[in-house]
């Protein structure tokens, strides 16, 4: 089994789901990479920070810092020693991480926090494959069209299926400049997937370890 299985997308592809059922199956950690994003977003907007605001970010960090934590039912967001993970998702912090996840420093914190765990897991995010963890042993980038990963997030959100749409399109525009896929990742569109599906493709590619 490989120490790390990284599966990467962009926002409402699946990759959570996925990832979070590929560990399960494997017998695996999973790990949340975007919850650290959205718990330093939390704290950002918490404190009133400016999200545009690197080293303001970083002394918050400082004196205010965030934890993850992989537990076998799910991860957790610890901010002060205080779980706020069910304030992770909200149509507020999807506004906001992406300004705040482009800063370099940012993103340094949240590479470390996720090496410092010890494998082996199955880690979600939007740079696993590429940059915190280049050499693991599988790579996986999960897609979508913007409009299915926008009729697949309404539910979860409390705004119209437009402003999320909207709000998708903007993200991705902003990502696609700093996180292409991994040369070597398995690019798997779920645009026409169920989950079973795409777990199962996946479990496959792993079980038969030929990238």
């Amino acid at each position: 089994m490989p120490d790390v299985i990284t599966i990467d997308g962009p926002s409402a592809s699946g990759k959570s789901s996925v990832a979070r059922r590929v560990a399960a199956e494997l017998g695996l950690p999973y790990v949340s990479s975007g919850l650290i994003y959205r718990g330093v977003t939390y704290q950002v907007g918490r404190y009133g920070v400016d999200p545009e605001d690197e080293a303001a970010i970083l002394h918050l960090l400082s004196h205010h810092p965030i934890q993850l934590v992989p537990l076998p039912e799910g991860n957790r967001m610890l901010a002060e020693g205080q779980d706020v993970t069910a304030h992770m998702h909200t149509l507020e912090i999807d506004q906001a991480v992406s300004a705040v996840a482009r800063h370099p420093e940012v993103r340094a914190y949240v590479y470390r926090s996720l090496r410092s765990l010890q494998p082996p897991f199955v880690v979600e995010g939007r740079d696993m494959g590429s940059t915190v963890f280049p050499d693991a042993a599988l790579k996986f980038y999960l897609t979508a069209t913007p409009e299915v990963r926008a009729r697949r997030r309404v539910g979860e959100r409390d705004a119209d299926y437009p402003t999320v749409l909207a709000d998708l399109i903007r993200r991705d525009a902003a990502d696609a400049k700093q996180i292409p896929p991994a040369p070597d990742a398995i690019i798997i569109d779920t645009s026409a997937m169920g989950l079973e599906e795409v777990v199962n493709t996946i479990l496959e590619r792993i079980r038969t370890r030929t990238p």
